[in-house]
């Protein structure tokens, strides 16, 4: 009879910290989220996540780390990977910060994975969510940055230093395009990413000089019809459908699943993301390719955090 131990499952990304306990079949017990504190030094930063995980540990009434099968993270990245000394792009704060090690001293005994956030969401849509049934998904990320994660033939892709699928900087626009986090330029991340559509947009005449506005005030006023709200997103879809493209042409993909707060924008989004993939997926086997809003909504993150955890097979091969 396989572990019927739960699993902790922690999702951190620039928009929100999550923790939450899973059951071997990926169902959330329970879990809770916060937004990602932007004051914080390094140590802070991990207090606050600690003082989370000791919270939602309490309300699944695990006592300890014996009372667990493992524990799952998905961080931004980049990252060293599997050593889990994470750099996401969009927390400055952490900066080769060893939060596999940190998480290992607090939860000795068992194992403990760490892997990009946007790997754990393709894992959680493969396993349980819009990929089910298909070999070849791309799973992405799209949010206060913009990730990705591959499976090929079944399997994790985890690429020479575990970063593999990262089509957040995957070049849709060389002449034209703004300068990225990465020290790039023309990015998918640095047009399609939640805080550049709000500065893009703000320089258009939105909602001018307003600090505090987000990528949801934007998608939300597109939706009452605000030109710019809608003029943003079309801009954030065509570079999606560009990057989807190009990723379907190399990987030969059956389906994409698009999670992250910009995908609740819905059509506004994804109408012009399937505008410019069809007109640029133009070989045969690449016309084949759907593309989904991932199926698990805002738990995909925390569920394949949990895969990396009960499925290692496909999920994680690191040590």
């Amino acid at each position: 009879m396989g572990d019927a131990r739960p699993a902790l499952a922690v999702d951190v990304g620039g928009t929100k910290l999550a923790v939450g306990v899973a059951d071997p079949g990926g169902r959330l017990i329970t879990s809770a989220h916060r937004p990602t504190p932007r004051d914080l030094d390094a140590e802070q930063l991990w207090r606050t996540l600690d003082a989370q995980i000791t919270q939602v540990l309490r309300t699944a009434g695990v006592r300890g780390a014996a009372e667990l099968a493992g524990v799952g993270c998905g961080c931004g990245g980049p990252m060293e990977w599997p050593a889990g000394r994470v750099s996401p792009l969009n927390i400055p704060a952490w900066r080769a910060f060893p939060l596999r090690d940190r998480l290992a001293e607090r939860f000795s005994g068992i194992p403990v994975r760490l892997h990009n956030d946007a790997i754990c969401m393709v894992a959680a849509e493969h396993w349980r969510g819009a990929g089910q049934g298909s070999s070849n998904v791309l799973g992405m990320v799209v949010s206060t940055g913009v990730g990705g994660g591959l499976i090929l033939d079944g399997h994790l892709v985890k690429g020479a230093s575990g970063n593999a699928g990262h089509i957040g900087h995957v070049v849709v626009d060389p002449a034209d395009g703004p300068v990225c986090t990465c020290g790039g330029f023309g990015c998918l991340e640095a047009i399609a990413r939640g805080p550049a559509l709000v500065t893009w947009a703000q320089g258009e005449g939105w909602r001018p000089g307003q600090a505090g506005a987000t990528a949801k005030d934007l998608a939300d006023d597109g939706a009452q019809g605000h030109a710019v709200g809608q003029a943003a997103l079309r801009r954030a879809g065509r570079a999606l459908g560009i990057a989807i493209a190009s990723a379907t042409h190399l990987c030969d993909l059956e389906v994409v699943s698009v999670g992250g707060g910009l995908s609740q924008a819905g059509a506004l989004l994804f109408d012009p993301l399937e505008e410019a993939l069809r007109a640029h997926a133009k070989m045969h086997f690449a016309r084949q390719v759907r593309v989904v809003p991932a199926a698990l909504g805002q738990s995909a993150g925390l569920v394949g955090a949990a895969a990396l955890i009960f499925v290692p097979e496909r999920y994680w091969a690191g040590g």
